[in-house]
C-alpha cells in the first residue's frame, strides 16, 4: 500500500509537471531539425521589410544570416503578423523571434528575451555646420538652438525634458520636422533611431551629421520560450562576438549609415 502511495505521488508530480516541462533545449532540435525557422514582421525599415522581389530583407534578416551560419543551419524565415507573433513562437510556429521587439516586463512575463542586441531610442540629425560643435543632445541645451520634433511623441517629450533650454519647434509629422532642417529652418531634428537613419539616408542631401547613438534607452531583443537555458547563453555568446570582431559594426553601417539598401524597395 504504501509503495502504491509513492508511485501516485511520483505520477502526480510528473503531471503537474507536463505543461510547462521542456523535454529538449530549442537550440539542440535546431540542430537536430537542420533548420533555424525565425519569426518577423516584414514592415519596420530597415530592420526587416520587403523588397521589390518579395524577399524579406533587412537588419535582422542579416543577423539571422549569419546565426543560422554559426550554427551551421538552414534558414527559414516565418512572416507573421505582430499582434499574433508571441503566440506563434510559444505554439512552436518557429524557434525564435527576430523582429525589432522591445525588451519590456510584460513580454519578459511570457517569453525569454537575449541581451538586447540595439538601442532604438531618439537620435538627433544635425545641420552639417554644427559638426564640431554639437557631439551629443547636452550640446544642443541653450538658446541660441532650434530644435524640432513631432508632436506628442516621446521624441518631443524627451526634447522638452533634456534639451529644455532650446527653442522647442513642434511638428505634425516627422517629415515636415526633417525637411525644416534640410532648408534650415531648424537646427536640429529629435526622432526615433529607425526613422531617422532611413531620413539621413533618403533626405540628408549632404547637408546633415547624424548623430546615431541613442540619448533614451529603448532596448531591443531577440525572443525565445522560456526553459531554453542553452539557446539563450548560445545567442548572448554569439552576439557579445559579433559586437567585438567587428562584424556587427558592418551590417550596423550596411543598414543604419548606408542607403543603397533603399533602392532595393523602390518601384
Amino acid at each position: 500500500m504504501k509503495r502504491i502511495i509513492v508511485l501516485l505521488g511520483l505520477l502526480s508530480l510528473l503531471l503537474g509537471a507536463l505543461p510547462g516541462m521542456v523535454l529538449a533545449d530549442t537550440l539542440s532540435e535546431i540542430q537536430d531539425r537542420g533548420v533555424l525557422r525565425v519569426g518577423m514582421e516584414p514592415g519596420y525599415m530597415p530592420f526587416e521589410m520587403t523588397n521589390q522581389k518579395g524577399e524579406i530583407i533587412g537588419f535582422d534578416v542579416d543577423m539571422a544570416k549569419r546565426i543560422a551560419k554559426a550554427m551551421g543551419v538552414k534558414l527559414e524565415l516565418v512572416s507573421t503578423a505582430w499582434d499574433g507573433i508571441i503566440p506563434a513562437l510559444l505554439t512552436n510556429k518557429f524557434d525564435m523571434i527576430m523582429s525589432g521587439m522591445t525588451v519590456t516586463a510584460e513580454r519578459n512575463l511570457k517569453i525569454a528575451f537575449a541581451n538586447p542586441y540595439i538601442v532604438v531610442g531618439q537620435s538627433i540629425l544635425v545641420k552639417k555646420e554644427y559638426a564640431g560643435e554639437v557631439k551629443s543632445y547636452k550640446d544642443l541645451n541653450s538658446p541660441k538652438f532650434k530644435v524640432g520634433s513631432k508632436l506628442g511623441t516621446t521624441g518631443e517629450q524627451a526634447t522638452k525634458r533634456l534639451i529644455a533650454k532650446a527653442n522647442y519647434i513642434s511638428f505634425e509629422t516627422e517629415q515636415e520636422g526633417v525637411m525644416d532642417l534640410v532648408n534650415g529652418k531648424i537646427d536640429a531634428f529629435v526622432y526615433d533611431l529607425p526613422y531617422m537613419a532611413i531620413a539621413n539616408a533618403q533626405k540628408s542631401e549632404g547637408k546633415l551629421i547624424f548623430l546615431d547613438q541613442p540619448f533614451t534607452y529603448e532596448p531591443l531583443g531577440w525572443a525565445i520560450r522560456h526553459g531554453n537555458a542553452d539557446f539563450l547563453n548560445w545567442l548572448n555568446n554569439f552576439l557579445a562576438q559579433m559586437k567585438n570582431d567587428g562584424t556587427y559594426d558592418k551590417i550596423y553601417e550596411k543598414w543604419f549609415l548606408n542607403d543603397e539598401w533603399v533602392k532595393q524597395l523602390q518601384q
